[in-house]
């Protein structure tokens, strides 16, 4: 993977696409969206997210690193036995959680019109 001034390739030539995908993925929505309610440890947070979509233990950490990285998550380690970890939303990480949220339930509000489309695009390609 080609690096520029440190970066990878695609971080150094579009950050607003890549933040984008990082607040919309999969998870990224269900994470933000969750922490909007209050603090969760990790395998609290796992839990909450799975009552939606299964996520593994590697899907979820490698997301949560991705948005603290980002600036959205905050993770508190506590120097206590056994460890304790709990994971917030930062200000920025709020703001950004409005915004997702706001399009998650636009599309609710919507997905009757959305397949609607669907279907009257399938009849016309029949």
């Amino acid at each position: 993977m080609a690096e520029s001034a440190g970066k990878p390739e695609g971080e150094a030539m579009c950050p607003y696409r890549l933040v984008l995908e990082h607040v919309t993925s999969r998870w990224g929505v269900l994470v933000l969206i969750r922490l909007m309610e209050r603090p969760y440890r990790f395998s609290e947070l796992r839990r909450a997210i799975g009552e939606v979509r299964q996520v593994s233990e590697k899907m979820l950490t490698q997301t949560l690193q991705t948005l603290e990285r980002d600036g959205f998550v905050h993770r508190d380690a506590q120097p206590v036995i056994p460890p304790r970890v709990d994971y917030s939303l930062t200000d920025l990480g709020r703001e950004a959680a409005d915004q997702v949220r706001s399009l998650a339930l636009w599309t609710e509000r919507r997905m009757g019109d959305v397949e609607r489309a669907r279907k009257a695009y399938d009849e016309a390609r029949a």
